[in-house]
């Protein structure tokens, strides 16, 4: 052996988390259509647990190559019963109160355990007993020595018959289910009815991302338990609202953007801060500020959200703002200000745009970093200034560079 690890046999696994944590949310989004009184938690009790009232679910997910079988000795049917026979040793499994699932991708074919523990089907309806036949007599048939399968056999050998048929009675086995694609198109569809076919992709991407990060933060120890009904309707319906005609939505990722004012001293915006005089904490502030807006424009343009000629339009209002207070500035100043008059009064107007200047590309969208970032990006394209004499003073200091 050559002690290398199988890129395909990583990549599956990978899928199998994946597929784990879209199926939790697909059962998250459809338990909203019951109501609020539930938890959803991963690797808690099962891959998927899920706890109603006195009930409780426990989720065994499989995501196996198109055609798999799962036969009476299959490793997954197996593996499966050593966790539920072991909880149930263990007495942390009530199996009076917990319905158990087998979800698997595979078939079960006609005559094996796994289609006599299914619901009901064209093949045959359920039959535990024909199930703990099969089972015993794979359990006696097998030659398999590995250390998987001792310890297997050896959980289930540790029930008696009686806890071996109430255990069954208690699972069922969902073969052929959706794969990890297909139940990707599932929450579409219900992310279709929630906000428009339109915006469906860009919605369920943001509620899958806070899910995911939300699963990561609890398996790591580092936030609050299992996912409540009542937390999901909140982040469901808040990420919902974003996407109505009148908002636009806003990442929880750009907001905590920062972005280094050393890596933007060349920019025109902040030559134009430097200008007015604008002091260093304030300009780090606005290279924050330019971040964000730059990368939040452009996600909702690259994702096409927002309408033809709005962004444009937005700029045109902003500029118009501010050209109102720069030609009152530059009226009052007169033409033989000082310096540091001129200083003082772009001071001034750079304060409206950092505390007051709120106009909302829509009414929704009321982030600030929104406007006085934007206010930023056309201070880089020199459409806006503070300091009265900016686009004499920026052609001085750029046209050396050009020239270069």
């Amino acid at each position: 052996m050559s002690g290398k690890s199988d890129p395909f046999e990583a990549s599956a696994a990978a899928l199998g988390y994946l597929y784990q944590l879209r199926m939790a949310l697909l059962v998250c989004v459809e338990n909203l259509q019951t109501g609020f009184d539930w938890t959803v938690a991963i690797e808690a009790g099962d891959d998927i647990e899920t706890v109603r009232d006195t009930s409780t679910d426990w989720w065994q997910l499989k995501h196996r190559a198109p055609g798999t079988r799962m036969t009476d000795a299959s490793s997954d049917l197996w593996k499966t019963l050593r966790i539920w026979a072991t909880a149930v040793a263990d007495q942390q499994l009530i199996l009076e109160r917990t319905n158990l699932f087998l979800l698997t991708t595979g078939i079960a074919p006609e005559g094996t355990v796994g289609a006599y523990l299914a619901p009901s089907r064209p093949g045959g309806p359920r039959n535990e007993a024909e199930a703990l036949k099969l089972l015993n007599a794979a359990r006696t048939k097998s030659s398999a020595s590995s250390s998987t399968a001792v310890a297997n056999f050896a959980a289930w050998d540790a029930l008696d018959t009686n806890q071996r048929m109430n255990l069954l009675s208690r699972i069922q086995v969902l073969d052929q289910a959706d794969d990890i694609t297909r139940t990707g198109s599932k929450l579409h569809g219900r992310a279709v009815l929630a906000v428009s076919r339109t915006h469906a992709q860009a919605f369920l991407q943001r509620l899958e991302g806070w899910f995911f990060q939300r699963c990561i933060a609890h398996l790591a120890g580092m936030g609050p338990g299992p996912v409540t009904g009542v937390e999901f309707d909140e982040v469901f319906d808040q990420r919902r609202n974003q996407f109505r005609p009148d908002s636009l939505p806003i990442d929880a990722d750009v907001v905590d953007l920062t972005g280094d004012a050393s890596e933007h001293t060349e920019k025109t915006f902040v030559r134009q801060l430097t200008l007015a005089g604008i002091g260093n904490r304030r300009i780090r502030m606005a290279v924050r500020d330019y971040v964000r807006a730059y990368e939040q424009r452009s996600r909702w343009s690259n994702e096409n959200l927002l309408r033809p000629g709005e962004l444009g339009d937005y700029e045109r209002r902003l500029v118009e703002e501010w050209e109102r207070r720069f030609n009152v500035m530059v009226d009052d100043l007169g033409e033989d200000a000082a310096e540091s008059e001129m200083r003082e009064q772009a001071k001034k107007i750079y304060a409206w745009v950092e505390q007051d200047a709120r106009s909302k590309i829509r009414e929704g969208c009321d982030e600030a970093f929104v406007t006085t970032g934007s206010y930023q990006m056309l201070a880089d394209e020199i459409r806006v200034g503070w300091h009265p004499d900016f686009e004499a003073r920026l052609m001085a200091l750029l046209e050396p560079a050009a020239g270069r």
